[in-house]
């Protein structure tokens, strides 16, 4: 390690003790001649994850938390203390291909203005590519990216994104608020409002074991399957990022369309599965949260439009505009909640 690093890899880490020392030695064994900091923020877990860290890698700056505060604090904690010019924000599940770096530092010096980047991703266990990035829905749902001669995406993976410093410092990183999931989202739109380019770059990769953190969130065979707490999650935060972001006045018409089709796919699927759980803990949340949060929404949405320097057109240049919940439960029927 070295005093003035050039990339500061942040890894937030939640019992990640099976997981956590082959992401690190996947940004030990690098390629490229340029220095590296690692920082972990060990968020109050109950194994013996951040022992290992201690033990194994005293080269590491290990920051232990003494309460669990989720993932937007644990990374806002770690780009703080970071000193590189560039930041790259990578789960404890993830582990990089060993040109990584190299090709992100590249790349990032080739945009000639700051950028949000990322890496293809790869199912960790299978080693099929999950995307290169996402486009967006209408309604903010993820669109995996897989053509190769697409750049320039709607949004990244928090499990792999580069960001320099500066830029989050201007965007203010992650909303504290968020918790957990869609954090990646807002960050990406809000940099494409302030005319940054958010993009996926073809080559290299990284490994992911998708669902590691939160379970689900991913097709197991035919069926789409996750929790509870991360569609909870998910839909919250992802409503959260359309009232802030989505620009005026297709905010106006598209946020009254995606609350009512919340509520519908609520009831559907509790009528469908026998179980109120569906509504109950999943979708009428996302009203309460949203009138509970209004003033917070309105405010932030504000400062948005105080620092927008892209029209409409070219925010939605990054869309799909077919309803992605449409094309998956058509590919693998109602998802298995559990």
């Amino acid at each position: 390690m070295t005093d003035a690093p050039l990339i500061s890899v942040c890894i937030a880490n939640y019992n990640g003790a099976e997981i956590i020392s082959a992401c690190i030695e996947s940004v030990l064994v690098q390629e490229g001649n340029f220095p590296v900091e690692i920082l972990v923020h060990d968020d109050a877990s109950t194994d013996d994850s951040a022992d290992i860290v201690a033990r194994d890698y005293p080269g590491v700056r290990l920051i232990r938390s003494k309460t669990n505060v989720g993932f937007c604090i644990a990374n806002n904690r770690m780009v703080a203390e970071a000193q590189g010019e560039f930041i790259l924000l990578l789960n404890n599940d993830a582990e990089l291909f060993p040109d990584a770096l190299r090709m992100l530092l590249s790349e990032a010096r080739s945009q000639g203005k700051p950028a949000i980047l990322s890496l293809p991703q790869y199912d960790y266990h299978g080693g099929e590519l999950i995307d290169r990035g996402c486009l967006l829905d209408p309604f903010f749902n993820p669109v995996p990216n897989l053509d190769p001669k697409r750049q320039d995406v709607a949004m990244v993976i928090g499990a792999c994104l580069w960001i320099p410093k500066k830029l989050w410092d201007e965007l203010d990183g992650f909303p504290e608020w968020f918790g957990s999931i869609a954090e990646d989202m807002y960050l990406c739109c809000r940099a494409r409002l302030a005319n940054y380019a958010v993009c996926a770059l073809n080559e290299s990769g990284y490994r992911h074991r998708v669902g590691q953190s939160f379970g689900g969130g991913k097709a197991c065979g035919s069926k789409l399957s996750t929790t509870f707490r991360r569609r909870a999650l998910s839909e919250r935060n992802k409503t959260f990022v359309l009232a802030m972001t989505y620009p005026a006045p297709f905010m106006q018409i598209i946020l009254p369309v995606h609350l009512f089709l919340l509520c519908l796919e609520g009831v559907c699927l509790s009528m469908l599965k026998f179980r109120m759980d569906f509504l109950r803990k999943i979708y009428l949340p996302v009203f309460a949260d949203v009138w509970s949060k209004r003033k917070t929404l309105l405010v932030t949405r504000a400062e948005m439009i105080n620092e927008r320097r892209a029209v409409p057109d070219d925010f939605f240049e990054c869309f799909d505009l077919i309803p992605y919940k449409l094309t998956m439960l058509m590919r693998h029927g109602f998802p298995e909640v559990k």
